[in-house]
């Protein structure tokens, strides 16, 4: 069974986390996405027997965080994904981080990796085997709204020249 979204991932934000305002620093928003990202990509078959046997894995390419709401220490964290894509060599994802007891949306983080052949670092093709189990996640997925938040590039205003 597909999991519509992937929703596994949980943590804690933790005390060296914090920073000089009393909540957690954006930069670990990050690490808290990436380890769930990990977990995603550990469910689409891309983990560490397919690095092993085919030589591959993905690289991140363009990420977008938005913070919604702050976390503090010790908060417990849930993180979501969803795949939104994927073509020969290239997938995009979304994930939420919700306050895991509160359930509001702390933060969010749309992602497009690159798989890359590790021997030659190079982009490369996915393997058949992992472009058909992305197909069955995207498909699962496909009912899911579009997530507001993805596509956002950052505002232009009209700010004054330096």
């Amino acid at each position: 069974m597909i999991e519509s979204p992937f929703d596994r991932y949980r943590g804690e934000v933790l005390p060296e986390w914090i920073d000089y305002n009393g909540h957690m620093n954006v930069a670990y928003y990050l690490l808290a996405f990436d380890h769930a990202t990990d977990a995603f990509l550990d469910y689409l078959g891309l983990d560490a027997a397919h690095r092993e046997a085919c030589g591959g894995s993905t690289f991140a390419a363009d990420i977008r965080l938005t913070y919604q709401r702050e976390v503090a220490e010790g908060d417990g964290l849930r993180i979501t994904s969803q795949l939104l894509g994927f073509d020969d060599k290239r997938l995009r994802f979304f994930n939420r981080m919700y306050h895991a007891e509160e359930g509001f949306l702390a933060a969010t983080m749309e992602s497009l990796s690159l798989y890359v052949d590790l021997n030659h670092r190079r982009v490369a093709l996915l393997p058949e085997t992992q472009r058909a189990r992305l197909a069955d996640v995207l498909a699962a997925h496909r009912d899911l709204p579009l997530p507001p938040e993805a596509g956002r590039v950052i505002d232009k205003p009209a700010l004054p020249a330096l």
